[in-house]
């Protein structure tokens, strides 16, 4: 069993990993601004900021795992990088292992073809978020060799708009989007958390991005 933070964890992702993490007997503590109206069974939840650093603190505190899921909307939009830059921080002095959730712009549409966000495909209203996406992914990769951390970009067409549902089956991959049999790149909310609660429970990715579809 692991004692599992999830920040952001009744946000879209956030709760799907949450439950999953829960259902496989892990601890979970989740931190979001407000508690839930349904709460998971087992789950701790804390109703704090994360824009308050005593607040990160105690979320790293005691933790074997911190997994952040925050969006960066809102009053979180020109905060999230400072965020988890604390938390590269707090995590590197307390020896606990560092995940981000992050966003499908910064892989490549091939092998050798130019990244997602630089093909215009994307709507031009959500490029900011694009955007910090890739920030928190570089800032990960100049990180001290101390610090243990993974970064999961999931499908191009993640998200609540399209929620799908469990199958517990996915595909791994690293730096090139993968895409259905149709063309299309998709995932559930439930099968990202699959992969994320997999992942911390055999840690394959140290130190890197994977990206996970169908």
């Amino acid at each position: 069993m692991a004692r599992i933070t999830v920040l952001g964890g009744t946000g879209y992702a956030g709760h799907h990993i949450v439950t999953e993490a829960a259902a496989r007997g892990h601890e979970v503590t989740s931190y979001s601004r407000s508690e839930p109206t349904e709460k998971v069974d087992g789950v701790t939840y804390v109703a704090a900021s994360v824009l308050d650093e005593n607040v990160l603190a105690e979320a790293v505190a005691g933790a074997d795992v911190v997994f952040e899921t925050i969006s960066p909307r809102g009053e979180m939009a020109d905060e999230l990088e400072g965020v988890v830059a604390r938390l590269i921080a707090l995590a590197a002095d307390a020896g606990v292992r560092l995940g981000v959730l992050g966003g499908a712009g910064s892989l490549r549409v091939a092998p050798e073809g130019p990244r997602l966000v630089d093909t215009g495909v994307m709507p031009e209203e959500i490029l900011p978020e694009v955007h910090t996406g890739i920030a928190l992914l570089e800032a990960l990769q100049k990180v001290p060799a101390e610090l243990s951390w993974f970064y999961v970009s999931p499908a191009g067409g993640f998200g609540a708009y399209a929620p799908g549902e469990r199958t517990g089956q996915y595909r791994v991959g690293k730096d090139v989007l993968l895409v259905d049999d149709s063309g299309e790149s998709r995932l559930s909310g439930q099968d990202l958390a699959v992969a994320v609660v997999d992942e911390i429970e055999h840690p394959a990715h140290h130190r890197e991005r994977f990206h996970v579809a169908y």
